[in-house]
């Protein structure tokens, strides 16, 4: 059975169903224009709705971004660049992405963050040693990616958990997906 088509918004009930989307979980400038465009009964509204938005102060880009950008940082240990990507994903400017990000992360190393990451991922990882064959550490290499770390550090991280370090030597990354 198709999925009924939303009913269309305008003026005051358009500026409730934002309110409802912004109470139920922090998004983007970006994000609520795409969800408004879909409800919108006129598309002249949607930018005076998110004008209105800003005015009140419920709507704001940077703090939804450094909120973001800190949340994925303390919760999910993530890299740089997994961050950059969930906040472009989620429609923040580039530039404002990236600043927020180099901001976030001004005092934090990285190396300690993947040493903890695989710590808490692979729980044997100092009793036993880990990655005993190049499809293990493939494997790992390319969690260690998705979570948005750089090469150089994850190899070196590897190499500080392997079984095998001397893998790593000849180690060479699968291609991203």
């Amino acid at each position: 059975m198709p999925e009924p088509k939303p009913r269309l918004l305008s003026g005051p009930k358009l500026l409730e169903y934002a309110l409802r989307v912004l109470t139920a979980r922090a998004v983007s400038t970006g994000e609520l224009r795409e969800k408004l465009r879909r409800r919108a009964e006129h598309a002249s509204e949607i930018d005076e709705t998110l004008a209105r938005l800003k005015d009140y102060g419920y709507l704001n880009d940077r703090r939804f971004a450094e909120g973001f950008a800190a949340s994925r940082l303390s919760n999910d240990k993530f890299g740089r660049a997994r961050v950059l990507r969930d906040l472009r994903q989620r429609r923040v400017a580039p530039a404002l992405a990236e600043a927020t990000v180099r901001q976030v992360y001004q005092e934090v190393d990285e190396q300690a963050l993947i040493d903890d990451w695989i710590r808490r991922k692979y729980r044997l990882a100092e009793r036993e040693g880990l990655f005993h064959n190049d499809k293990d550490l493939a494997k790992a290499y390319a969690r260690l990616l998705r979570a948005g770390f750089r090469t150089g550090e994850i190899v070196t991280a590897l190499k500080k958990f392997a079984k095998r370090p001397e893998l790593l030597d000849s180690f060479e990354p699968p291609e991203e997906e």
